[in-house]
């Protein structure tokens, strides 16, 4: 159906849809359910009604457009950094009300009863975290960044950017990390900062009654993709007080469309959120921030020691890169695997949800709980720079079954936040405090606990595991390897970047985003080689993780590469039929029927005569302008244009485009038959410029231009005048290589294919 933005591309995942067939509608897992997602219209329809509102705005209009644009991105710094503080402040001290409790019963001798507090803790953080995802808000469950990144693309699902899914987000990722699950906080913070700047671009939440008339400025999906931009970029920023990271990261990681001016937005947009946090964290200095305090926010901060190194400490560290990337391919491939065994469970009902995440809990708790009693106790060093054996608080030298003047090594890592976990590895004089077999067990823990964690019911992101499982891995490599240059603590952040490489795939925002963590600008030249080595060697085995979520997701993402076969195609080698086409001025019945029989969401407009000498295309209208038409019930008895007071008595918002929520259907409008024999004049409201193609351009040309534009609509036109004026239309199903090869099955060996090494163990 050429008409169609929404058609199918199929559910690779689930038994039951593998081969049916959905020419309605693209669907896609949204939170472990089954949702329709639709396309975004990122091209203004430059229609007469909307050239004459916008030629008829003051120059005080125009100001206060782009002046709210600005105070927008300066709301989404503030509401996003108090977020950010906010999360990290609740874990540090759920967590370590926790971990005080358990450590206190451990120093009484009583091991029984602090396993028992500690697992039931978790398991009911837990249990919390997965139930209200799995009934108030399932489009919160996991990191969001594959959503985002889809939205951003033009991929439009469900509820993903709803006030209670942002409500979910914030207190489930909350009560998931508290429960020692291997999970981080980046991921749902760049979900929930696009879901602060959604709410604020369409004025607020109607459903729960918070709006605001004077934020109603940003009625298009082009502004509002702006707006979620610069909420990603916050969110990041948020995360790690990293504000150049957070641009970096959108730029190179999220967005399909950039320009200079966003640039500068989602720049101001992060340095707001690192000076509210700058001034936050001064007040938590001053000890007024509860057990903890600090939070995730400055533990990071922990390297500036001046680091110095010579050609032969390079060697190492290009083995710590190619190392790193294997190692987050096959992380990749493994969580693949793991979300698609949980997707199948999850087809049994929300019950098997619920228990697969108490069932993960369990076995973290027993594993967080019970390893360290296999490490032997290390006495404490004479020259400790904090006190030894910690009872009861973050630091280097836990006690726990230890006698007085030992600590147990192992227990400073796995028995601990991530972010204290990442704190301990990252310590600078620490070369003799861990053993290297403490640190591999620790290593093999997170790198399994947390591909096993990141597909339950709740909130839960992936930065802070791979950081924390590739701080272990580089520490473990500096302690075999040794180098009288660079240290275990250096080994450690050289071995984060190797491992977020190899699994995300980034190199600059990385690169960045780890200086700015460890206030360190003398490992620039290592890190970039880690990564740059990293990267190169992964992908030679699979893609980038979140590429990889987005595909088991379903979602109809256009990548930046064109396959070679569509270089063999022409536009009008994809298309098919039937193609539903409006008159200028049309017969109220024929529209209602159209509407009813069919998904489309954009319908070509054509002039015939008497309205025109031949018949020519007038341009494109798209389905919610119709049903705003037919809503406002402003008909004519004859087939004759509108006139100028018949066009007053619309307003520009009433076309704007809707919030998330469920949009007009046309099921709820109700016509009598005497208005059903009425017509509409659908020019003024038509989009007499749309983005037209011949039917003999390649594919690939049609592609380029889709995907840098941000369209939802192409509309195909024949080559000679002697045929009708319109072959079809060009949606971004029609891009999808399973439509396409759909089509042509012969064209599947002339796939883009990188160079993939196959291993036997990876088949």
């Amino acid at each position: 159906m050429p008409n169609s933005t929404t058609d199918s591309v199929g559910v690779p995942l689930l038994p039951s849809l593998r081969h049916a067939t959905n020419s309605s509608s693209q669907v896609a897992i949204v939170g472990s359910n089954l949702c329709p997602v639709e396309s975004l219209d990122y091209e203004i329809a430059e229609n007469d009604f909307f050239k004459q509102d916008w030629r008829a705005r003051s120059k005080t209009q125009i100001f206060q457009y782009v002046f709210m644009k600005w105070l927008l991105c300066f709301f989404i710094g503030i509401i996003v950094s108090l977020i950010g503080f906010t999360n990290n402040l609740a874990v540090e001290n759920l967590a370590g009300v926790k971990f005080v409790f358990t450590s206190n019963m451990m120093f009484a001798g009583r091991y029984s009863m602090g396993f028992f507090v500690f697992t039931v803790t978790n398991l009911i953080l837990t249990l919390f975290a997965s139930l209200i995802t799995a009934f108030v808000a399932p489009a919160a469950a996991g990191s969001g960044i594959p959503e985002v990144k889809a939205y951003l693309n033009g991929v439009d699902a469900p509820e993903i950017f709803s006030f209670r899914t942002l409500v979910v987000k914030i207190i489930g990722n909350i009560s998931a990390v508290s429960g020692s699950l291997l999970i981080g906080k980046a991921g749902p913070m760049v979900h929930t900062g696009a879901c602060v700047a959604s709410i604020l671009g369409q004025g607020g939440s109607k459903r729960y009654g918070l709006t605001w008339r004077w934020l109603r400025y940003f009625n298009n999906d082009r502004d509002r993709r702006d707006l979620v931009t610069c909420g990603s970029a916050a969110g990041i920023a948020a995360s790690f007080r990293a504000p150049v990271g957070g641009v970096l990261f959108a730029l190179e990681e999220m967005s399909s469309w950039w320009r200079s001016a966003l640039l500068w937005r989602i720049f101001f947009s992060t340095a707001v959120v690192a000076i509210v946090l700058r001034a936050l964290i001064d007040v938590c200095l001053s000890g007024k921030c509860g057990l903890f305090g600090k939070g995730g926010l400055i533990v990071f901060d922990v390297y500036s020691e001046n680091a110095s190194y010579h050609l032969g400490d390079v060697l190492p560290v290009l083995l710590l890169g190619f190392v790193g990337g294997i190692l987050g391919s096959i992380y990749n491939f493994l969580l693949e695997k793991v979300l698609r065994t949980y997707n199948y469970i999850y087809e049994k009902g929300v019950a098997w949800k619920i228990l697969l995440a108490c069932a993960i809990s369990i076995f973290t708790s027993c594993l967080l709980f019970g390893l360290p009693f296999l490490a032997s106790c290390q006495p404490c060093p004479a020259d400790a720079l904090e006190e030894c054996p910690t009872i009861g608080r973050s630091g280097n030298f836990k006690k726990y079954q230890c006698p007085p003047g030992h600590y147990n090594d192992l227990a400073s890592l796995i028995f601990n936040t991530n972010d204290d976990a990442i704190k301990n590895l990252f310590s600078k004089n620490t070369d003799f405090e861990f053993h290297y077999l403490s640190v591999l067990v620790f290593f093999i823990t997170c790198f399994f606990l947390s591909i096993l964690s990141y597909g339950i019911v709740a909130p839960a992101g992936l930065f802070v595991p791979v950081i924390v499982t590739g701080a272990s891995y580089g520490r473990f490599v500096g302690m075999l390897l040794g180098s009288k240059n660079l240290n275990d603590g250096l080994y450690a952040v050289l071995g984060a970047a190797s491992f977020l490489g190899g699994s995300m795939r980034m190199t600059v925002s990385l690169c960045v985003i780890l200086l700015e963590l460890t206030n360190n600008l003398l490992l620039l030249p290592m890190m970039m080689v880690v990564l740059l080595i990293s990267k190169t060697v992964a992908d030679a085995f699979n893609a980038n993780i979140y590429n990889l979520i987005m595909k088991i997701k379903g979602f109809p993402y256009l990548h930046s590469h064109v396959e070679p076969y569509m270089r063999q195609l022409t536009v009008g080698d994809v298309v098919t039929g039937p193609l539903q086409v409006f008159k200028g001025i049309e017969k109220i019945e024929t529209i209602v029927h159209v509407l009813k029989t069919t998904n489309h969401n954009g319908f070509p407009v054509v002039d015939e005569p008497p309205l025109a000498p031949a018949s020519v295309l007038y341009g494109l209208i798209l389905r919610d302008h119709i049903l705003t038409l037919l809503k406002k019930r402003v008909f004519l008895s004859s087939p004759v244009a509108f006139d100028s007071n018949t066009l007053a008595q619309f307003k520009a918002d009433e076309f704007a485009k809707k919030g998330s929520g469920r949009g007009d259907r046309i099921e709820d409008v109700e016509l009598s038959e005497e208005e059903l024999n009425m017509y509409l004049d659908l020019h003024p409201f038509s989009n007499a410029s749309p983005y037209t193609v011949l039917e003999t351009m390649s594919l690939a040309k049609a592609l380029v231009l889709f995907r840098e534009v941000g369209l939802r609509h192409i509309l195909i036109i024949p080559k000679f005048s002697n045929r009708p004026p319109l072959v079809g239309i060009l949606t971004r199903h029609d891009f999808m290589p399973e439509h396409i090869l759909g089509l042509r099955p012969s064209l599947s060996r002339s796939r883009w294919k990188r160079l993939r090494i196959r291993l036997p163990f990876l088949s």
